[in-house]
């Protein structure tokens, strides 16, 4: 390599450098090497695809006109794809280095033994992705059990799994992104990992990751302190499937979402399908940038909804078949899917708790032993209390209108039932404080800390108010 110009381009480098900064020097350009100069062409390599275009699209005509500074033969800038070969392999840049070695690594490793490769594992800081040779590297460790064989069907959960056995069975981008939301213990998990099972099983050349928000923010932020940004983006931005659970976590996290809009963005212009849970609807999402929620909303947006009995009944007897218990008393499934309708995880570990006490202690499974082993999970499950039954007993009570609860009225006749509801919607209900908010005509959460406060404080003092509270509290308790 002729020195004179390796040192036109390590001059070059530090132009660069002060024009843009050290982070976009780090990121973008640090990484390059350079190769040679043929008659008017400078030539320099790229570990990836995707920084090639990114350097070239942002940084070319910078980078041409320093070095026609440097030497006015050069006319023209090319940059070719230089791919990492392996652990530690030399690489132009410290920000590359560490995770390109790691991701080239478990290339190998997957190569040989089949397997899918954990996202959290400790000898990777950042996932591999999947490659034809290789065949698919999920993110996250999947469960086995997780199919689409395994997966019940009801009314609550039918157009769900349409969509994902639909995303699943053919490469065509139907709906981009597919976005389930529901409650904890639906199913969105399970859905996901037959996805991804599917895939593996299907085509194993695509590559798909399947992660959590926080794992995905976890790896974010690693990357952003070990100065290996580039090689995160190349991961995600190069997987055909993008699969992430739990979106709703990103809220408040504005690097985080900074990035995640732009993968989202890479990977519905190259029309790879992207998948996406969550606990609520994207218009929903709270703290979360306006500009990512319209793009959750672009595709196919799918409310897993309760299970009702038919459904939950359905869960109870494929579990048993896996489960090969044999007899089971009917009438006791039928129970547990009466009372158990909060969520199906709640459901299947009532089964498995019934089997291990009839194992443990040798009674046989009946209505009674049934009752006795799950009281607590079965006092848990008593009628559900929603915001609306609150409001409406409290409105009756204090005899003000209901449409009270919602307006911006600030007269005590009226405000002191409005935090007498919120103060039970929060003892009362699952719901977070923003919901709550939300009920009471949109209302922030620090206004639901202060009637809860408040309400707290006046019980101690008011027994007229206390005994008020008490009464409103057993009737909506039944």
């Amino acid at each position: 390599m002729d020195q004179g110009y390796l040192g036109q381009w390590q001059r070059v480098c530090a132009r660069l450098r002060s024009e843009f900064g050290d982070a976009a020097y780090n990121s973008w350009l640090r990484p390059l090497k350079f190769e040679r100069i043929d008659g008017n062409i400078a030539h320099l390599q790229a570990p990836t695809r995707f920084m090639r275009d990114w350097v070239l699209s942002h940084y070319g005509e910078r980078i041409r006109a320093f070095w026609q500074a440097e030497d006015g033969a050069v006319r023209e800038i090319d940059i070719t794809v230089h791919p990492v070969a392996g652990r530690g392999a030399p690489v132009a840049g410290a920000a590359f280095d560490g995770v390109a070695g790691t991701v080239a690594a478990a290339s190998e490793s997957r190569a040989e033994t089949g397997k899918v490769v954990p996202f959290d594992s400790a000898l990777e800081p950042i996932p591999a992705v999947a490659s034809a040779a290789g065949g698919p590297r999920m993110g996250s460790t999947l469960d086995s059990r997780y199919q689409f064989e395994s997966f019940v069907v009801g009314k609550s959960n039918e157009l769900a799994y349409a969509a994902a056995r639909r995303a699943a069975d053919t490469a065509q981008v139907n709906f981009n992104p597919l976005f389930l939301y529901g409650g904890v213990g639906l199913g969105k998990p399970h859905l996901m990992h037959a996805i991804a099972w599917h895939i593996r099983e299907r085509d194993p050349g695509r590559e798909v990751i399947y992660l959590s928000a926080e794992r995905f923010m976890y790896q974010f932020v690693r990357a952003l302190r070990d100065r290996e940004t580039m090689a995160f983006k190349q991961i995600f931005r190069s997987a055909d499937v993008l699969m992430i659970d739990d979106v709703q976590f990103f809220s408040r996290k504005d690097s985080t979402q900074e990035e995640f809009f732009h993968t989202f963005n890479e990977l519905v212009d190259q029309n790879k399908q992207i998948v996406i849970s969550a606990d609520r609807s994207p218009s929903d999402l709270e703290d979360v940038e306006e500009r990512i929620r319209s793009r959750l909303g672009w595709g196919l947006v799918v409310d897993i909804h309760q299970t009702d009995f038919e459904l939950r009944l359905g869960i109870l007897e494929a579990k048993l078949a896996r489960a090969n218990v044999g007899d089971f008393p009917p009438k006791v499934l039928e129970f547990l899917a009466h009372r158990i309708t909060s969520n199906i995880r709640e459901l299947e570990g009532a089964l498995n708790r019934l089997i291990a006490h009839s194992n443990l202690v040798g009674r046989p499974i009946n209505l009674e032993m049934t009752q006795e082993a799950l009281q607590d999970l079965l006092r848990a499950n008593d009628r559900r209390v929603t915001i609306e039954e609150i409001q409406k007993k409290v409105a009756q009570h204090f005899n003000i209108r209901l449409a009270d609860m919602h307006s911006a009225r600030r007269a005590r006749a009226v405000a002191r039932p409005r935090q007498v509801a919120m103060y039970l919607a929060k003892q009362l209900t699952t719901r977070s404080l923003p919901e709550i908010g939300r009920k009471f005509g949109g209302r922030d959460h620090t206004t639901v800390m202060h009637a809860v406060k408040r309400i707290e404080e006046l019980r101690q003092t008011d027994a007229t108010l206390a005994e008020d509270i008490d009464l409103l509290r057993r009737m909506l308790e039944g």
